[in-house]
């Protein structure tokens, strides 16, 4: 049975208000909860706040402690600082009394001895103006006794003063040259006398002129020839002089060249060997001559540098080396001079402990320009220097060449023992002929020289020139002023004068007294 539809809508009704009535019961029961939990929560809060401002006043009132506590110790630290620092304060306090108590003794000390001093010293014036006038009494009493003036007397103290100076500063000098001579004149008298003795070395014996041999006087007139044909070419070819006089059996070649005269020398022997003399055979016989000597030059430059153990030598140094063989200088042959140079310096650097072979270099191509100087103007030294730089010589070889004859300072001990050398070979008895005529000038030039300083009164150069004598006034040079005099003479002969060796200053002081008896 259906219900009717008033039925359906209260039972809707009915449950729409038990729905409703359960969700307002709900909603109540919920506020209650909610109340109840927010009540207990708020009480939480309080308690916690509580707990919180209890616990942060009791950390305060600690913090409060701790921090009165740390402000007592540093006081009570600080105090006890104060204390010490105080202390101290109180002792260099006390101190820097003490010093100032101290400097004020020590000034009060300081200015009693500066009253002493300034009384000393005013009684030190007094004596001394008193000192003062009693040398003046003194001066004026010698100067009535003496006759002389306080600037007479003056000069005559220096005066003596001055030969005492002059006397110690002669013995002084004495001494010293002495003591060197003695020390250096052993070690270098040891060393040259062991290169001298070590080589041997011929007397001069070359001459300016050739001479050639005839085998009879007949060969004159074919050497002349038809209307003198044959003396004009072999004078032309050659370049020579033919010197034809009443010598028997010879002739003269003359000239300046020596290699010339030497090829000159030889064609005419070969014409005379040979016969046939007529302008065409002497030319022919002039070319073979010439390659002959040439060939001969060479051979003797290499020979030399053998001789002298030199090697590397530019070939062209080597030919004109070659050619020193034909020239001689003073009568001495230049190849066998600059050989024994060479000899020599090579003997004395072994001896120093220096380099020998470049001694020897030096010493073998000293005299290199002797081989130019007849083609070419200049000194030998310069001809020698230019020639061996051009070959690009050692720069030591080239300053020995340009230092040997003294015209620029030796700087190394190569130059040195090149000199000396040179002038050993140059300076030993017979190596060298000298012209008459200059050996006098010379010795004129010695005696000039020594008479031309006060206080001499005659000269004489004795033992051909390697000594010159002098004779001194007595009372114008006292035996002091000897050795000074001597040293002087010596100095200027050195400045003014060339010679071989050495010259020894001899000075002679005579005194005479002379009286008769009657």
């Amino acid at each position: 049975m259906e219900l009717p539809i008033w039925a359906f809508i209260s039972i809707i009704v009915v449950a729409v208000g038990v729905a409703v009535a359960a969700f307002i019961l709900g909603g109540l029961n919920r506020k209650k909860i909610a109340e109840k939990t927010i009540g207990s929560a708020e009480q939480e809060a309080n308690r916690i706040m509580n707990d919180a401002i209890a616990g942060a006043e009791a950390k305060k009132k600690e913090i409060v402690l701790e921090g009165k506590d740390e402000i007592h110790k540093q006081r009570t630290e600080t105090e006890k600082e104060l204390r010490e620092r105080r202390s101290e304060v109180q002792k260099l306090e006390k101190r820097l009394n003490q010093k100032e108590e101290n400097l004020d003794k020590k000034g009060e000390n300081l200015e009693k001895k500066e009253e002493v001093l300034n009384g000393k010293i005013k009684a030190a014036d007094e004596r001394l103006e008193e000192v003062e006038s009693i040398k003046r009494s003194q001066f004026e009493m010698l100067e009535r006794i003496s006759g002389l003036t306080k600037e007479q007397a003056k000069d005559y103290i220096i005066s003596l003063l001055d030969e005492d100076l002059n006397h110690e500063k002669a013995v002084k000098i004495q001494e010293i040259e002495q003591r060197t001579k003695d020390e250096a004149d052993q070690l270098a008298r040891q060393i040259i006398t062991t290169a001298i003795q070590r080589c041997a070395a011929d007397h001069a014996a070359e001459s300016t002129v050739s001479v050639v041999a005839l085998p009879n006087d007949e060969m004159k007139g074919r050497i002349i020839g038809r209307e003198g044909r044959n003396v004009r070419a072999i004078e032309m070819t050659t370049g020579v002089d033919l010197i034809i006089d009443d010598t028997p059996e010879a002739i003269t070649v003359s000239s300046f060249d020596p290699v010339r005269r030497e090829i000159a020398r030889l064609t005419l022997e070969k014409l005379i060997a040979d016969g046939r003399i007529h302008p065409a055979k002497i030319e022919e016989t002039y070319e073979k001559a010439k390659r002959e000597v040439e060939q001969t030059i060479k051979q003797t430059g290499e020979r030399a540098m053998i001789d002298a153990g030199v090697n590397g030598v530019h070939p062209e140094i080597v030919k004109l080396l070659g050619k020193l063989r034909y020239r001689t200088s003073y009568g001495q042959n230049v190849l066998k001079h600059s050989l024994e140079v060479s000899y020599i310096a090579g003997l004395m650097a072994s001896e120093l402990g220096v380099d020998a072979k470049l001694a020897k270099r030096a010493g073998l191509l000293h005299d290199i320009g002797k081989a130019l100087d007849h083609e070419m103007e200049g000194s030998h030294v310069d001809l020698g220097v230019d020639f061996a730089k051009r070959y690009k010589e050692n720069d030591n070889v080239l300053h020995a060449i340009k230092a040997h004859h003294g015209e620029i300072e030796a700087k190394t001990i190569t130059a040195i023992l090149v000199q000396a050398a040179d002038a050993i070979s140059a300076a030993r008895p017979g190596a060298r002929r000298e012209d008459v005529q200059n050996y006098i000038k010379r010795l004129e030039k010695l005696e000039e020289v020594a008479t031309s300083f006060e206080g001499v009164e005659r000269s004489f150069a004795i033992q051909a020139g390697r000594e010159v004598r002098i004779m001194v006034k007595p009372e114008a040079v006292n035996d002091d002023k000897m050795i000074l005099l001597a040293r002087d003479i010596a100095k200027k002969i050195e400045e003014s004068m060339e010679y071989p060796g050495q010259i020894k200053v001899n000075l002679i002081r005579e005194s005479r007294a002379v009286d008769y008896a009657k």
